[in-house]
């Protein structure tokens, strides 16, 4: 099992088109082989900063996820709603 985190900064006033476009992704990546849990935070000193923590079966399943025309659509719409790209971050368990 892996866990992913995923740090995004929402641009300036669209913090709620960001909301719905978030939940979308969220929703489509529940369906997804090898997907087991996901949540999203955000930064009590900067509620534009969002962290998204999941739980992949594999890194091979979460790759997979990555490369789906669905995601990328998503993220299409998603990333438009950012200040930068977002920062993907992969963790195992070194046991």
């Amino acid at each position: 099992m892996i866990r992913v985190i995923i740090d995004r900064y929402i641009a300036e006033t669209l913090e709620k088109n960001y909301e719905s476009a978030a939940i979308e992704v969220l929703s489509a990546s529940v369906r997804a082989p090898g997907f087991i849990s996901g949540e999203s935070l955000c930064d009590i000193e900067n509620p534009r900063h969002r962290i998204v923590l999941c739980k992949w079966r594999s890194r091979l399943d979460w790759d997979n996820w990555c490369q789906t025309q669905e995601r990328k659509e998503l993220m299409g719409k998603l990333s438009l709603m950012l200040e930068k790209e977002e920062s993907v971050t992969l963790l195992d368990s070194p046991h």
